[in-house]
């Protein structure tokens, strides 16, 4: 199969994208034409989001050449040029754009790749993270690259490695590519006319290649302990990294470490201060940190009966997720309307 691969993490990184060389090293060993283009750098919860005005640019990247055919570790020994190679040039290129995973998709679809086949397939992911249950998948720059596949007629599959305790074991990933890439073949082989996308999540487990494969539905769950922003009161807050932040996102969810602390948060008396300042307008002037609540969604995950996507994952099992492209409307409502 010629294979469209994009996600919402960047280019191949200890950091912030530590998982998709793995998988286009074991698509390419099974024998699949492989193209890539992803985002230039992190675009975690981004959804099917495209930039409004921007005019978008491509930059190239070759990937490392492994010692080996199953050494996926040299994640970070790619480079990068704003120029692309020479067009009798032997050696492996991908594309960058700085833009959003769905862009990528379009652009990969209509742009670029035209001296291969049609593509029969694209793959967005893995995620670094599960994408398990609505809330999650909802914001999700992964399933919203596989969405935008979706809506231009592409069979599309979405992939999310769930850790645990962020080992990024060499090993542990080659497993789970080896195991979603007998997943994405099969399902490919056996393609349900009536699904637009799968979205897959695979826990990243030393005995992932052994686990069951199980159907799931999304698990429907809110937000509802309160906001996903935290109040910062500091009139002059630098921006943090994205991809920093990102980590720090990632070790509240995976439990390795609290949540985090937002710096220089405004003590007692500096937010009284900006209170009496601010006691004759109608809004105290604030800023916001993105700092989502996971606990909701593990909560909502106990709380919850088996044969949903979360509870597949805690549970240790790969899950595969049918869906439409779609928002389907709720039936009974019909005719003319009575408010």
């Amino acid at each position: 199969m010629h294979i469209l691969v994009t996600n919402d993490d960047g280019p191949p990184s200890t950091q912030s994208s530590p998982y998709v060389l793995s998988l286009v090293r074991t698509l390419q060993a099974k024998g699949h034409t492989v193209s890539v283009i992803l985002p230039h750098t992190q675009r975690s919860w981004i959804g099917k989001a495209h930039i409004v005005g921007q005019n978008i640019k491509p930059s190239y990247y070759i990937p490392p050449t492994p010692p080996n055919d199953t050494d996926h570790s040299h994640v970070d020994r790619g480079t990068t040029s704003n120029e692309p190679l020479r067009a009798d040039s032997r050696q492996e290129e991908w594309v960058l754009v700085d833009s959003t995973p769905a862009s990528c998709i379009q652009i990969g679809l209509h742009h670029y790749f035209k001296e291969r086949p049609p593509v029969d397939l694209v793959i967005s992911g893995p995620n670094y993270g599960r994408n398990s249950t609505a809330v999650f998948a909802l914001s999700s720059g992964t399933l919203g690259g596989a969405l935008e596949a979706a809506v231009c007629g592409k069979r599309a599959i979405a992939l999310s490695y769930a850790f645990f305790d962020r080992n990024h074991d060499p090993e542990i990933i080659a497993g789970a590519s080896r195991a979603s890439v007998r997943v994405i073949e099969g399902l490919a082989k056996s393609w349900d006319d009536n699904v637009g996308l799968y979205t897959i999540n695979v826990p990243l487990l030393a005995d992932v290649e052994k686990t069951k494969v199980l159907w799931t539905h999304m698990l429907q769950n809110q937000w509802s302990s309160g906001s996903c922003f935290t109040e910062t009161n500091v009139p002059e807050q630098e921006d943090r990294d994205a991809e920093a932040e990102e980590v720090e996102i990632r070790r509240a969810e995976s439990g390795s470490a609290p949540r985090p602390v937002v710096n220089g948060s405004a003590t007692k008396e500096s937010s009284e201060a900006i209170d009496d300042k601010n006691e004759h307008v109608r809004y105290t002037h604030k800023h916001f940190k993105w700092a989502p609540r996971f606990k909701d969604v593990y909560d909502s995950v106990e709380k919850s009966s088996p044969g949903n996507d979360g509870w597949a994952v805690k549970e240790g099992y790969i899950s595969i997720t049918p869906l439409k492209p779609n928002f389907m409307h709720v039936p009974g409502f019909e005719g003319e309307a009575s408010l």
